[in-house]
């Protein structure tokens, strides 16, 4: 019934004046009779159960009795007029009803009527006033039945309009999904086809690699030989040109040769001719000197003849005495002579036969230079091929590199082709991730990241098996992972799944536009979970000491320095708030703390209590949290080196270093634009849960025992709390534990919330891995509201909030 109704007192019986009795009339037992048959009529149809039920949502009326017509109101009630009542404000109990209807009449005297008629009358005004009762009674229920009827009409009506435009939506939303996945599809036919050109693009320039490779090599070897033919033809043309050079000396030796064995011959002859002129001349002489002695003979018969031409004779004598002696000289003179040109002759007869050896000498060297112009043909014919398979070579080098330069230009198109459409796919993925990011952030539902540690060295191998798969459908690559636990296959889809090769920074990559959110001046809440040795801290944090291996919280302060120093120049002017707390044991501890020693006791006993308060904005405060301006990375790098040398770590058998508590890193930003006067305020909240484990693996004792149950104990009220948040209930145990009443904000607020579900790769921890998804599916399913900007303006005595 309405709220009208259910605050709408009991009737009460008002006492009758005496004037308004009527007299009795004879008609008084027959009125009795059918006042009876009604209120019994009326008893049964109404129920009288429903008269001192719960008729107006659950709440009690209060029955008064009446006993002979009189009315005793109770002592907690309170009787209230109502206008237009005959009735009054009287209510009727079952046993009223009952004991009016059985009621008999009594009198002293059976024979006194006028007694009788009055109490029949006395007992017809009950009846009738029990009737008004009732038919009141019944008019208020038809009332409220009629208003019920028609308030039910009115929310099937809305509850229709609302299917209507849920209907509608969910259309909207089919069509835009459909959409979505036939440009998806078109793109990955594109990009298979761009992908098949591509590889044939990369084939037929492997192909002419090759060529141009055997081309290199073959235009490298005809140049080897080229220069090798060349150099033997410098060396041949040196080695003619010397031969030559002495072919002309020979040459011009033997015709100077040939002109002094002319000379030597005309001079042979000459002197050959002077000695027959000389032995001519000697025969003469002989011959004179025959005939002069012949002479003298007769000259001496004539001396003894004639002595006295004795003088003439004597004269004569001496004139042939002298000229005797003159032939005597000439003859000795030409007997040395001929001595002489017979060692001349001897002479020329040696170096004629010394000619002769040189001219056979010069036959051979003839032949020889024959030979060598033979070899010098030769290797000019061989020099001309050589340089027409050059040109050939060249030609075909030119042919090749016109196609090289015809191909580098394809493969040019190609590869501008290929960016284009790779370009257009991470657009694509980008406005895809984008619109998902929208549909969830209109949905409120918490993202969820899966990501898969890789086998470690000290890994047991003992048990064999792929625990985790990966599907490669191109609809769920990259969002799914399926799980095969005691030969069941066991599947799921979160926002994106992370496989084990895959580095810190291909996984900050994905986050960074939600950091981003947070100078952007929305409440952003990145958290860890899974069980010990999954690898949560090594996704947050990293590894101390190696650059390429830092964790999420580095990776986005780093980012976030680096945006608000390219924001200066619009303007943009921030301020920015650094806390870090752990919870261990169920107790807040400061890690920023000057004074570590304090805080550091269990279960609070002494030292500082921390209490977490929430506004009315949504906002969390901890008390007496240190809290620490900061200006750059290199200051956070600092404050969370000194954090982590302070935070509870201990050593189980399932990991050398486990994390024993909570650790809530929480930036808040102001950023003021000088220029617009925007305001905006954000929270970053990192948080790096402790790892849940099993007693019997992790062999804890003593304080790693306390530290373990207390572990479970508060993320089995993180699991409360998304289990009903998941069924939407309307109590939300967030008060369980320190840790879901600090994150209370972000798991039940406006905040823009992230989980990493951590998982080992090893088949003994298959059961905790199955439960880590499973509880990660149900979180990815909770509805936390729309993220909500913040542009509140900073006052100046702000306190750090988690929400």
């Amino acid at each position: 019934m309405s709220s009208k109704n259910q605050n709408k007192p009991p009737f009460h019986h008002n006492t009758t004046s005496p004037s308004t009795t009527s007299t009795t009339t004879p008609s008084t037992s027959k009125n009795k009779c059918i006042a009876a048959e009604v209120s019994e009529e009326k008893g049964q149809k109404l129920g009288f159960q429903k008269m001192i039920g719960t008729p107006n949502n659950g709440r009690l009326r209060l029955a008064f009795s009446l006993v002979n017509g009189s009315q005793d109101l109770g002592p907690d009630s309170t009787p209230v007029s109502h206008a237009g009542s005959e009735c009054g404000a009287i209510e009727f109990t079952r046993e009223d009803v009952e004991a009016l209807v059985s009621e008999k009449m009594k009198s002293k005297n059976k024979f006194n009527y006028k007694e009788r008629c009055e109490n029949m009358m006395e007992y017809i005004k009950r009846l009738r006033l029990c009737i008004r009762w009732f038919q009141e009674l019944e008019g208020e229920y038809a009332f409220e039945q009629e208003k019920l009827r028609s308030a039910l009409e009115l929310t099937e009506r809305r509850c229709y309009e609302m299917e209507m435009a849920l209907k509608n939506k969910d259309e909207e939303m089919n069509l835009i999904i459909l959409e979505l996945r036939n440009s998806l599809a078109s793109l990955q036919e594109q990009l298979v086809k761009e992908e098949s050109e591509k590889k044939a693009a990369m084939d037929s320039l492997v192909k002419e690699k090759e060529a141009r490779d055997s081309i290199e090599r073959s235009k490298a070897s005809l140049s080897e030989e080229l220069d090798k033919v060349r150099a033997e033809l410098d060396s041949a043309n040196q080695r003619i040109e010397s031969i030559n050079d002495m072919y002309k000396l020979l040459q011009e030796y033997n015709s100077s040769l040939q002109i002094y064995n002319s000379k030597l011959q005309t001079d042979v002859t000459a002197a050959h001719e002077t000695i027959k002129r000389g032995e001519k001349e000697r025969l003469a002489a002989v011959e004179n000197l025959h005939n002069l002695r012949g002479e003298h003979k007769s000259l001496q018969d004539q001396l003894t003849s004639s002595i006295a031409s004795q003088d003439g004779v004597m004269k004569q004598k001496d004139a042939l005495l002298n000229e005797v002696a003159c032939l005597r000289m000439e003859l000795h003179q030409i007997k040395d002579d001929r001595d002489q040109y017979q060692q001349q002759a001897q002479s020329l007869a040696v170096e004629a036969s010394k000619y002769k050896e040189l001219a056979t000498n010069s036959s051979g060297l003839e032949e020889k230079c024959l030979s060598q112009g033979n070899q010098i043909q030769i290797l000019h014919d061989q020099l001309a091929v050589a340089e027409r398979k050059l040109q050939m070579s060249d030609t075909f080098a030119l042919e090749k590199r016109k196609e090289f330069e015809g191909q580098k230009e394809i493969i040019e198109e190609l590869h501008k082709c290929l960016e284009d459409a790779e370009f257009k796919l991470i657009e694509g993925e980008k406005l895809r991730k984008k619109l998902h990011n929208t549909i969830l952030e209109l949905k409120g539902n918490i993202r969820v990241f899966c990501r898969v540690r890789p086998q470690l060295a000290d890994d047991s191998s003992s048990n064999h098996g792929k625990v985790f798969s990966y599907p490669t459908v191109m609809e769920y690559l990259d969002r799914s992972i399926d799980m095969t636990h005691n030969g069941q296959k066991h599947s799921f889809i979160f926002d994106k799944v992370f496989m084990p090769d895959v580095s810190q920074e291909e996984v900050f990559v994905e986050i960074s536009q939600l950091v981003q959110s947070a100078l952007d001046g929305y409440k952003v809440c990145i958290f860890a979970y899974g069980q010990t040795g999954s690898g949560k801290t090594y996704t947050m944090m990293g590894k101390p000491g190696q650059p390429d291996e830092k964790g999420l919280i580095p990776r986005s302060l780093e980012q976030i320095f680096q945006t608000i120093q390219a924001l200066q120049h619009q303007g943009w002017r921030y301020e920015m708030q650094v806390s870090m707390l752990e919870i261990y044991n169920e107790t807040i501890r400061d890690l920023l703390s000057t004074n570590r020693d304090s805080s550091r006791f269990e279960n609070g006993v002494t030292g500082k209590q921390y209490m977490i308060k929430h506004d009315a904005n949504g906002n969390t405060q901890v008390s007496d949290l240190t809290i620490v301006d900061v200006q750059s990375s290199r200051e956070v790098s600092f404050l969370l080196d000194r954090a982590a040398q302070s935070r509870s770590v201990g050593r189980t058998q399932m990991n050398e270093q486990s994390s024993r508590s909570h650790f809530v890193f929480t930036m808040r930003i102001t950023g003021v634009n000088e220029s617009t006067e925007q305001q905006v305020q954000g929270v970053l909240n990192l948080i790096d849960l402790a790892g849940s484990e099993r007693l019997s693996k992790s062999g804890s004792t003593g304080d790693r025992l306390k530290e373990t149950q207390a572990i479970n104990k508060s993320l089995s009220s993180l699991a409360d709390v998304i289990f009903a948040l998941a069924k939407k209930e309307d109590h939300v145990p967030f008060r369980n534990s320190k840790l879901t009443y600090l994150l209370q904000p972000c798991l039940g607020g406006d905040s823009k919330t992230l989980m990493f579900v951590n998982l080992s790769p090893e088949p003994s921890s298959a059961g905790e891995s199955l439960c880590s998804l499973r509880f990660a599916a149900r979180v990815n399913a909770c509805e936390i509201g729309t993220p909500r900007r913040q542009l509140n303006i900073r006052t100046s005595n702000s306190r750090l909030s988690y929400g």
